[in-house]
This record gives C-alpha cells, structure tokens and sequence, in this order.
C-alpha cells in the first residue's frame, strides 16, 4: 500500500472553521501539487478528503473522484487518519487531503520521529510506502513535496 498525505493549500481566515475556503495562493499551490501528483500517479487511486471546503477544493484542484470522510475532518487524530485510509492492510495507492495537526503527527510517526517532530506545511505532500508483502513489513518515504518546491521549478 502507498499513502500520500496531502495537507490542504492555505486557506481564509474565519469563525466557521469548516465554511474555510481556499485563498488565491492556495488555488494556486494546489493546482501546482494537483499538476505534480498527476505526473507521477501510477494509474488508480482512492482520493479521501476532510468535509472541510479547503479540503474538498484542494481535491478539487486533481479533478480526479474523491471522496468525503468525517473521520479526517479538521478535529480528527491520527489514529481516525489512518483508519479512513485502511492503512497499511489496503493495496493500491491512497491520498489523504486533511488538517494539522492530524497530518504532521501521523507524518511524524510513519517517518519514526517523535509524536509532531515533523510538520506537514500548507498544501505539502508525504509519499509513504509499507510492503506488507515480506516476511517484514518496510516503510519507505517516497517523497516529499512542497509548493514553493514546484514554485521553483
């Protein structure tokens, strides 16, 4: 299985924290990561995105099916990420499109370090890969990848 972390572009400011829409550079950072992934997505893949509008308009930027799950919405934990992934018992590849700090503390333990010693920034992706097929499973870091990475490409 493949999961790709996948924080949402920046975002307005607002009391309504789930009514939060996409700010000007956040459309453009995801459509920058959206035009990214696409490249190098091998072939099917299960979207999941937060009910949160940022969320659903950063996953909107692929214009690829997706679907919508309360279990990583802006007050989720790591654990509910992981469930709503199905991780790492599902096959095939996963993109996850939620909030921190869920997602730099599921980064955080995928990648071995201590619980938020890492941080998913805006609009940022955490490829991982788990072969669960040997006799021990391995955990792999594909890539990283920011927008002001492909802002400077």
């Amino acid at each position: 299985m493949e999961l790709i972390l996948w924080r949402h572009a920046e975002a307005e400011d607002g009391d309504d924290d789930m009514a939060r829409a996409l700010t000007p550079k956040g459309w453009r950072q995801a459509e920058q990561m959206a035009q990214w992934l696409k490249a190098q997505l091998p072939g099917a893949v299960r979207i999941v995105a937060s009910p949160a509008v940022r969320t659903r308009e950063t996953a909107d930027a692929l214009a690829l099916p997706y679907e919508i799950d309360r279990r990583i919405a802006p007050d989720a934990d790591a654990d509910q990420l992981l469930a709503a992934s199905g991780w790492p018992d599902s096959h095939g590849l996963v993109i996850l499109i939620g909030h921190n700090p869920a997602m730099s503390v599921l980064a955080s333990r995928l990648a071995g370090a201590q619980e938020s010693a890492l941080v998913l920034r805006r609009g940022a992706t955490w490829w991982f890969a788990c072969n669960t097929d040997a006799a021990q499973p391995r955990l792999t870091l594909k890539t990283v990848m920011t927008p002001s990475l492909l802002a400077s490409a």
